[in-house]
């Protein structure tokens, strides 16, 4: 069993930056795919970054390209979502994943944190 433990959220004005950090206590993170998904309000949820077991290969969603960038830590088992230019529209719940290699779904998912863009 993987633990994802997420923090990070909060309010910040349209236009600001956040960081938010993802830790899963373990031996197995850098065997893990992560990525980070959010909810908006009335929303489906929505895929936004994976990266890789090595941190070396990354994808994004077309809505966050460029001003979203994840990374990872594996000596410190947390994987990051930096997050620039935020947008009112961007406010949503966000919740870090894992996934096994060779798995398709995510498997382990965090409680989720907060993030609020006011306008």
């Amino acid at each position: 069993q993987v633990q994802l433990v997420e923090s990070g959220g909060g309010l910040v004005q349209a236009g600001g930056s956040l960081r938010l950090s993802c830790t899963a206590p373990g031996g197995a993170f850098s065997l893990l795919t992560m990525a980070w998904f959010r909810q908006g309000p009335g929303k489906e949820r929505e895929l936004l970054a994976a990266i890789d077991p090595s941190g070396r290969n990354s994808h994004y969603a077309e809505s966050v390209k460029g001003r979203f960038t994840i990374s990872r830590d594996n000596s410190k088992n947390t994987v990051f979502l930096q997050m620039y230019s935020l947008k009112s529209e961007d406010t949503a719940v966000y919740v870090c994943a894992a996934k096994r290699s060779g798995e398709v779904g995510y498997d382990y998912w965090g409680q989720g944190t907060q993030v609020t863009v006011s306008s």
